[in-house]
């Protein structure tokens, strides 16, 4: 039977991704990577979603560190050349080198694949150090003896890390062992130069912690100080472009659009599909990760249509990924789906802003083939109506807007009409657009009482106005009544860090002459 060889094994898989006819030198990373060596800074994990160049960094790393080679023909005339630490770490480090998809193999549980993983480990430190005694079916002590024995530390670069997590979601005790190995080969041992890991998900969290809480996690939410290595950033894809004469502005449209931490990112296999093939087109492929998201689109779990929908409208939606459990099973807010999916490479994330949006056409197409699958195509015509309320209210037409509130209101059982509580349901739809550019705060405790919904407008939208709706559903309600509310509860100043125009919006339906009527007011908010 071949024993897989994880222990050294050179440096052919990089020299393919040299030699082939798109290459970008991505070889600063290992600078990076020179300057943390054996120090408490020395484990990293870095996720992003597939086909961002993940394999290819890790199969730079280990050409790079590995002994029984010698890269020097790779590397010389690469970026890391020129650094100072270039040849004083060249070859220099036993390397271990794994994608760890290989304990899944042949349907293998967690468990049978994490034991074939450590005795193909001790068969390979077996192999290379016959003249010492090495027993046991434990690895962790082995690398410890090998050290002692030979004072050369080890790289370890395990690819696919969480694989685990996403194919195995259930097996929550499979997971619990595989994240305790890792701990245990890591965790304050002398023998460890560097622990590189790549994956799609962040280290999993059980409560607010990890298991592996040494690693600094590089991630699509915070890639610092990576974050150039992400993928081809904005000069390489002009650089490649003017070589390959294709237009930048075509591959802006298409492919631009990711931030990571203020760096403009391309999907690199996306871009070399591009120029390869001569025409840019949709060379993202859906993931078995992303298709287990497809039944909460669907269902609309935390309302996640009205965000897709702004989105696809151009705008940005603010989330929290603090609660995120990097799995894909604990989803308790839309946060926690738009977080994921941030991961997968479906949206990118303002670091800034904390907002996400959809990246770029590439994806956008994505999205409409699966709002097409799942067949709520005319939730997007909805959309385009309702946005003629959020259109009237900024332009100051009040008119339109009462009307376009009652054709909303009309589509209300008559049982549940002259109530306030289904006027402001009304309401809530008719602003669901502003997600694009506000966050939407319903019943907002404000000066003297609530205002039904205020639209505070995100960081970075600079040039949109604070907005204060008040609603009347009663005999003789009238607009001109809750703007007079508004303006006895002092509503607005409650937001003190906002200054700047504030839209004042009092919306009214006179339940016995059943009229609708909207008085909107512009005044400016200041310290």
């Amino acid at each position: 039977m071949t024993v897989d060889k994880y222990l050294n094994p050179g440096n052919g898989k990089f020299q393919e991704s040299l030699d082939f006819k798109i290459y970008v030198d991505k070889s600063g990373l290992i600078e990076y990577t020179n300057s943390i060596l054996s120090t408490k800074k020395k484990y990293i994990c870095v996720s992003r979603p597939r086909r961002f160049g993940k394999t290819v960094a890790a199969e730079m790393l280990e050409s790079y560190y590995s002994r029984g080679c010698d890269s020097h023909v790779q590397f010389d005339g690469l970026k890391i050349a020129q650094s100072d630490t270039y040849e004083k770490y060249l070859n220099k480090y036993n390397v271990i080198h794994c994608a760890m998809t290989r304990l899944l193999s042949d349907g293998m549980k967690i468990e049978e694949g994490l034991a074939k993983f450590k005795m193909t480990l001790i068969s390979n430190l077996m192999e290379a150090y016959p003249e010492m005694v090495l027993d046991g079916n434990d690895p962790v002590p082995m690398f410890s003896a090998v050290y002692g024995k030979t004072k050369v530390k080890f790289v370890f670069i395990f690819d696919e890390w969480d694989c685990v997590f996403r194919e195995r979601k259930d097996d929550t005790e499979g997971q619990g062992s595989y994240l305790n190995f890792l701990r245990d080969l890591f965790k304050d041992q002398d023998y460890v130069a560097l622990a590189y890991m790549t994956g799609i998900l962040p280290i999993k969290k059980y409560g607010s912690e990890s298991a592996l809480n040494m690693f600094t996690e590089i991630s699509m939410t915070n890639a610092s100080p990576l974050q150039k290595y992400t993928g081809f950033t904005r000069d390489e894809v002009e650089t490649l472009c003017a070589k390959y004469n294709r237009p930048f502005n075509e591959f802006e449209k298409w492919y631009d659009g990711y931030t990571v931490n203020g760096e403009h990112i391309y999907n690199p296999k996306s871009v070399v599909e591009s120029l390869g093939r001569g025409v840019s087109d949709n060379y993202w492929t859906q993931t078995q990760s992303f298709e287990s998201l497809k039944g909460y689109i669907e269902e609309n779990t935390f309302g996640i249509h009205e965000a897709i929908i702004s989105m696809l409208a151009g705008g940005a939606v603010e989330i929290d990924t603090a609660g995120f459990k990097n799995d894909m099973v604990n989803f308790n807010f839309l946060f926690d789906i738009l977080t994921l999916l941030v991961h997968l490479g479906y949206l990118t994330y303002d670091f800034d802003s904390k907002t996400v949006s959809i990246p770029n056409h590439e994806i956008e197409s994505e999205f409409r083939t699966i709002i097409s699958e799942i067949g709520w195509e005319s939730y997007i015509s909805d959309y385009e109506k309702r946005k003629k309320v959020l259109d009237a209210t900024l332009a100051g037409d009040e008119k339109t807007v009462a009307e376009e509130i009652a054709k909303l209101h009309r589509t209300y059982p008559e049982k549940y009409y002259n109530n306030e509580v289904t006027l402001s349901a009304v309401l809530k739809e008719a602003f669901s657009p502003a997600l694009k550019n506000y966050r939407l705060v319903p019943e907002m405790p404000a000066g003297g009482g609530l205002a039904d919904y205020i639209l505070i407008p995100n960081k970075k939208i600079p040039d949109k106005p604070l907005i204060v709706t008040e609603l009347k559903s009663e005999n003789q309600a009238t607009a001109d009544g809750a703007i007079a509310q508004i303006k006895r509860n002092h509503y607005s100043d409650a937001l003190s860090a906002y200054t700047g125009e504030v839209l004042l919006v009092g919306i009214s339906y006179d339940t016995a002459r059943e009229e609708h009527l909207c008085v909107i007011e512009k005044t400016e908010k200041t310290k």
